[in-house]
């Protein structure tokens, strides 16, 4: 019988890894983890590195999201002020860039805001796909997110008062109301994401809020009651395109946010339910649209947001297939894209109806053709 030396088993037996026993409870602690790879110490980032890291932390392509009803709400007042004697229009260039600035820094800060509060509260630690990475891969310190992201707030809310002077006291309510969702979004413990209104906070703000804020800053404060009504109507879309965006993240974000104990919509409905109503946003987009354009005298130019039905096929299609988050981020990705393409398509359109009429009183020698 064969028989193993004594001494070759206690060889084996040291060389056994020691199994180390750590708790697994949450914390109200605020730790930084240690980055996935250490670089080595003599490495340094260079200043265009940097900028680079907090680049990609703050999310460009979220910026999409109140840049287009900013660009339409400023549009549609120029719109307004075509007529035959100013076939031209006026267009405050100034009040438009400063007004870009605004949701620009404000939509930042949020970013930034929410990454900091989401670690607090141990929301999306292991998700990969949900913040901007920031704090969860070590890069940055908490203190430094946060920091920066009340500094951008700050920003927009300054550059947002000085705009109030021309947009009148409604722009400067929409202000504030914008300066307080975008930060208690995710501050708090009871932030407006984790009581189920993040959609609602979503539709109001990206929007008729940011639509109608950019529309008083670019008309002076002066606006009439169909004007205004035509306007409300025209954001409708653009927000009901942003909520199924917000929607969609959180249907993303399920499993993460519910041990978190983080309550979204998505969450509460679950995905069946979820499905329906981010089907229903999307369609209700389209339907509002179609409303607004078909009526005899209407601009119906406003019907070629449908060129981007191909791209609604794949947004719904995309959600109703799968759960996974990863295929569920790459719908969230689709949607976005959706909600700028229908956004761009419409601004378009509202351009091209507001000069076809004057066109006959354009001087020939300004005319490109």
């Amino acid at each position: 019988m064969p028989t193993i030396p004594l001494g070759s088993l206690q060889t084996i037996s040291a060389l056994e890894p020691e199994v180390a026993v750590r708790s697994v409870a949450t914390t109200r602690s605020v730790q930084l983890p240690p980055p996935l790879v250490a670089p080595p110490i003599e490495y340094h980032r260079t200043p265009i590195e940097w900028l680079q890291v907090w680049w990609d932390g703050i999310r460009p392509p979220y910026l999409l999201l109140p840049l287009m009803p900013a660009l339409l709400g400023s549009i549609l007042a120029w719109t307004h002020t075509i007529t035959p004697n100013t076939p031209f229009g006026h267009f405050r260039l100034l009040h438009f860039l400063a007004t870009l600035c605004v949701v620009v820094a404000l939509q930042i800060g949020a970013n930034l805001v929410n990454d900091y509060y989401d670690y607090i509260r141990n929301v999306d630690i292991s998700n990969p796909l949900g913040p901007g990475g920031l704090i969860q891969q070590g890069l940055i310190k908490p203190s430094n997110v946060l920091g920066l992201g009340l500094i951008m707030l700050a920003i927009g809310a300054i550059i947002g008062i000085v705009l109030a002077f021309t947009g009148g006291l409604l722009a400067l309510l929409f202000g504030i109301f914008g300066l307080f969702c975008a930060f208690f979004y995710s501050a708090s413990a009871r932030s407006l994401s984790s009581i189920a209104l993040g959609e609602l906070a979503a539709f109001c703000i990206y929007g008729p809020l940011i639509t109608l804020g950019a529309y008083l800053v670019q008309a002076g404060g002066h606006t009439t009651n169909s004007s205004f009504l035509s306007v409300l109507l025209y954001s409708i879309p653009l927000g009901l395109l942003a909520t199924a965006f917000i929607h969609v993240n959180n249907m993303r974000d399920i499993e993460s946010d519910l041990q978190a104990e983080k309550r979204t919509l998505a969450g509460i409905l679950g995905f069946h339910l979820s499905r329906a109503l981010y089907l229903l946003l999307l369609l209700g987009a389209y339907a509002i649209i179609t409303a607004l354009g078909l009526p005899h005298g209407a601009p119906h130019l406003v019907l070629i947001t449908w060129w981007t039905l191909p791209t609604l096929l794949v947004a719904i299609t995309g959600v109703f297939r799968t759960d996974m988050p990863s295929s569920l981020h790459v719908s969230m990705q689709v949607a976005l894209k959706l909600s700028t393409y229908f956004a761009l398509l419409l601004i378009i359109a509202l351009i091209v109806s507001a000069l076809i009429p004057v066109l006959p009183h354009i001087p020939t020698h300004l005319l490109p053709f």
